[in-house]
């Protein structure tokens, strides 16, 4: 189906608000990958952009270094050696041991092995030695590592908590289990798992567990051992990166509890341990006093202290040598782990992509103890249903009665407004709310209401344009599709400053030219200007010929217009001076210009017929700027301004009273000047004595001291030959001896020609 215009312009903004704020919040209770992917990314920012907490002192890291590999050898070490490491802790008073290090396969002992098959034969003889075999059996107890590591755990006066994995699924083992393989597995873990599940209210399904395919649980020799195991399994988001902890996995008909939770619940005393489920799902884990929260699947939010590092490191080879004070590890939780390179568990989190997976368990141990938990609370989702709401609705009651910088400064100021809500949330509240949601609807609402606004006066805009663009000033245009109600004849007063330029003698070289090498020298010469004028914010009127008329201050106003006029004057010079020397490389005429400039009242608007728009300049004002480009041609000036735009311009500009002179036209006299360049401007030391002189001359030709008047102006030629004005105001000087004026002469020249 093919909207037509008429369908466009017909809807209304409401209903596009309305629309647009159902379907993001649609989107938002079903759930978009990728969005959620960015909220995700929004999380690890709020937690970078938070000051580092202290980590609990309960808890400290015991690690297979660098150091360690250096001091004990290659890993794996004998078991007797981690033996020797639990020994150590415990006499130091450590409450409870974990090990993120898995015990799932004999030890490697070649000397113990030796030793078997040495009785072995022995035992083989017909009267074999029984002094001998005892002492086989005695050397093979002591050589044996597990056995060792066993019963050190057994005596240890801390609890010593064991770590195992789960399979999540066949595919990730790389072959079928037999049944009867995975039950053996989890009977070994029957003391680890949770004792209780306690379900509140009539559910409406099973809690959705993460079921696990099946457990790579320790030797039954060191299960048995132990005090506890929990599983050291973690499970990432779609983009890599460990953001939660699974507090439970269900392995057959059981549910079983992390590395983290177990050692809480020894170093806790063993308090009552349980797995509250709702009508909706998991609701968390009760610890004694303690509840653990977590999402409806059972998912903890861990709560990142700071980047790797932040919980103390000791390196085991210290502790197996004593280097260490007495009393480090008193009423502490060790968690032994490994982060030498070759056996680091590297992971990927908010903080760092490169951090210790040990210290991951720590910090959900931390969040356990402190109580620290982020979370998403219940009411999470309504929140962000209502921020989607508001936020949409604010914008789409503002922007159609904004501007488009106003509407966009609105759009930004309430993103910033909810951006700043949610992180003050999470930074003091521990509340991570949705951000990416409510975002898309402001930006939504924001991306549909501009895009409704400008097709409905994209055509309009378009009609307008097409009509006016090839007859008024870019800037023009613009202003009138701004404000259309400008189409209307007439114009208003303004006080703004125009500038008329023109080529001396353009007949006399146009006559001597061919026609292309003129178009060609003419093009180049309005490109060059037109640009200039642009640049300095002004309104090109129109070319008459080789003349450019411009005014400045309309349609936008400027407030220091009369400055920007006078500046243009100067860079034209400046351009007409470079492109003359392009010009005499290529053999074309060396061509001047004369600029005439004022400012004052005057008429800016259409000036025309109903059927044709001429948005231009009228006025005397008017009329004296393209009078003062005339009177260059008497003095032999390139730019004559009036008295009113010289006094306005006196602090940026070096200018020089060339005359008093009434205009054809005009009966009111004007004071001339020229524009010598812009202050700070260096001109040569003769120049400005000329200058001097000049201005002595002048002032004794205004007392009609006409030999006092000459003395300066020869005075001032002989300084600078080509100073015109002195040539001009020398011949009317001998004119004015031979015949004076009038006894009550003011010193003004009338001027008979345009």
């Amino acid at each position: 189906m093919r909207l037509s215009w008429k369908m466009l312009v017909t809807v209304h903004p409401v209903s596009l608000t309305g629309g647009t704020i159902l379907l993001v919040a649609l989107l938002c209770m079903i759930g978009v990958p990728l969005l959620d992917l960015i909220e995700l990314k929004t999380y690890d920012l709020r937690l970078l952009s938070r000051a580092s907490l202290q980590p609990s002192p309960a808890i400290v890291l015991a690690l297979v270094d660098e150091k360690s590999l250096h001091t004990e050898g290659r890993w794996p070490w004998p078991r007797a050696t981690l033996a020797r490491l639990i020994d150590l802790l415990s006499q130091d008073g450590a409450r409870v041991i974990g090990f993120d290090i898995g015990f799932l396969e004999p030890d490697d002992n070649s000397h113990l092995a030796l030793l078997q098959q040495v009785r072995q034969q022995i035992a083989a003889l017909e009267s074999p030695p029984s002094a001998l075999l005892d002492f086989l059996d005695a050397s093979a107890q002591r050589a044996d590592n597990d056995r060792l590591l066993a019963e050190a755990m057994r005596r240890s006066s801390a609890a010593v908590v064991l770590g195992y994995f789960f399979h999540m699924s066949a595919r990730e083992l790389n072959y079928q289990m037999a049944p009867e393989d995975i039950e053996r597995q989890l009977q070994q873990l029957q003391t680890s798992r949770y004792p209780v599940l306690a379900l509140q209210g009539q559910a409406v399904q099973p809690p959705p567990f993460f079921h696990a395919y099946a457990p790579e649980s320790n030797l039954p020799l060191f299960t048995d051992a132990a005090a506890g195991s929990g599983y050291f399994s973690l499970k990432s988001d779609p983009d890599g990166v460990i953001r939660w902890m699974l507090l439970m996995l269900q392995g057959g008909e059981d549910l079983y509890p992390p590395l983290a939770v177990v050692a809480a619940w020894h170093y806790l005393g063993k308090p009552s341990l349980a797995v509250h489920a709702g009508p909706y799902g998991v609701e968390g884990v009760q610890l004694g006093t303690q509840f653990l929260p977590t999402d409806h699947t059972g998912q903890f939010l861990i709560n990142y202290l700071g980047p790797p590092r932040t919980f103390p490191h000791f390196s085991i080879s210290d502790i197996l040598h004593g280097a260490f004070a007495p009393g480090t590890f008193t009423n502490k939780i060790v968690l032994v782990g490994a982060t030498a390179t070759g056996t680091y568990d590297l992971r990927s989190t908010p903080l760092s992509p490169v951090y210790p997976g040990v210290e991951i368990h720590a910090t959900v141990l931390d969040n356990i103890l402190t109580q620290r938990f982020l979370t998403r609370p219940a009411w999470a989702t309504l929140s962000e249903l209502g921020a989607i709401l508001v936020l949409g609705v604010c914008l789409g009651i503002a922007l159609p009665r904004l501007g488009a910088l106003q509407g966009l400064g609105c759009a930004l100021l309430l993103g910033l407004a909810y951006l700043s809500l949610v992180h003050w949330l999470f930074v003091h509240l521990e509340l991570w709310l949705n951000v990416v949601y409510p975002l898309l609807s402001l930006m939504s609402n924001y991306t549909v209401l501009t895009v409704y606004a400008y097709i409905s006066v994209e055509r309009q805009r378009k009609h307008i344009k097409g009509a006016f663009e090839h007859y008024v000033s870019p800037d023009v245009v613009n202003e009138i599709v701004r404000y259309p109600e400008k189409l209307n004849l007439g114009g208003e007063r303004r006080v703004l400053t125009v500038l008329f330029s023109d080529i001396q003698n353009f007949t006399g070289i146009s006559e001597s030219m061919e026609s292309p090498k003129l178009v060609e020298l003419l093009n180049e010469y309005l490109t060059a200007m037109t640009n200039i004028v642009l640049h300095h914010r002004g309104t090109l009127d129109k070319y008459i010929g080789d003349a450019i008329m411009a005014f400045y201050g309309a349609p936008i106003a400027l407030p220091h217009h009369p400055l920007l006029a006078c500046y243009t004057a100067l860079d034209m010079l400046a351009e007409l001076d470079k492109l003359r020397m392009s010009w005499a490389d290529r053999k074309l005429p060396q061509i001047r210009m004369r600029i005439g400039i004022n400012t004052g009242d005057m008429i800016v608007g259409n000036m025309d017929s109903d059927k044709h728009f001429d948005y231009t300049v009228m006025g005397d004002t008017v009329n004296l700027a393209s009078r003062l480009e005339g009177l260059n041609k008497a003095y032999g000036t390139s730019v004559l301004i009036s008295e009113t735009i010289a006094d306005l311009v006196a602090e940026h500009c070096i200018l020089r009273e060339i005359d008093m002179a009434q205009v054809v036209g005009r009966k009111q006299p004007v004071r001339i000047y020229t524009l010598l360049g812009r202050v700070g401007t260096m001109h040569a030391a003769a120049q400005t004595q000329a200058y001097s002189a000049y201005a002595a001359g002048l002032a004794a030709y205004r007392q009609q001291d006409w030999d006092g008047a000459i003395q300066q102006f020869q005075h001032a030629l002989s300084l600078w030959p080509d100073d015109t004005p002195s040539h001009t105001m020398l011949y009317r000087c001998h004119i004015y001896q031979q015949a004076p004026p009038p006894a009550e002469w003011d010193g003004v020249f009338e001027h008979l020609h345009k």
